[in-house]
C-alpha cells in the first residue's frame, strides 16, 4: 500500500521511500524528514481540491506533502500502531 492510498486518521507504518531516478532528490528529502522504515505515520487531513496537499504526520510531526511525493512512501501491509 502506498500513503496514497492510507485512509485518513488510520496508522500504518512506513516500509520504505522509492526512488524514481538514480539519487533522487525527493525520495531523499522524504527520508531527511523522517519517513524511513518502521516510523508511524498517518494522514491527518486532505486538502479540497483533489485531496492535495494531504497533511501527513510521521512521528510527531506534521507536513504538507503533495500527492506525487506521498506517492514515494511504501507502508508495510497489515501493520499499524495502537491508537
Amino acid at each position: 500500500m502506498r500513503l496514497t492510498e492510507l485512509p485518513q486518521r488510520k496508522p500504518a507504518v512506513v516500509d520504505a521511500v522509492e526512488e524514481r531516478v538514480p539519487n533522487d532528490p525527493v525520495a531523499r528529502r522524504l527520508r531527511e524528514l523522517g519517513f524511513v522504515r518502521g516510523e508511524d505515520v498517518e494522514v491527518v487531513a486532505a486538502g479540497p481540491l483533489g485531496a492535495e496537499p494531504l497533511l501527513v504526520q510521521v512521528g510527531f510531526t506534521r507536513f504538507a506533502l503533495r500527492r506525487a511525493e506521498a506517492d514515494r512512501v511504501r507502508l508495510r501491509a497489515g501493520a499499524g500502531s495502537a491508537a
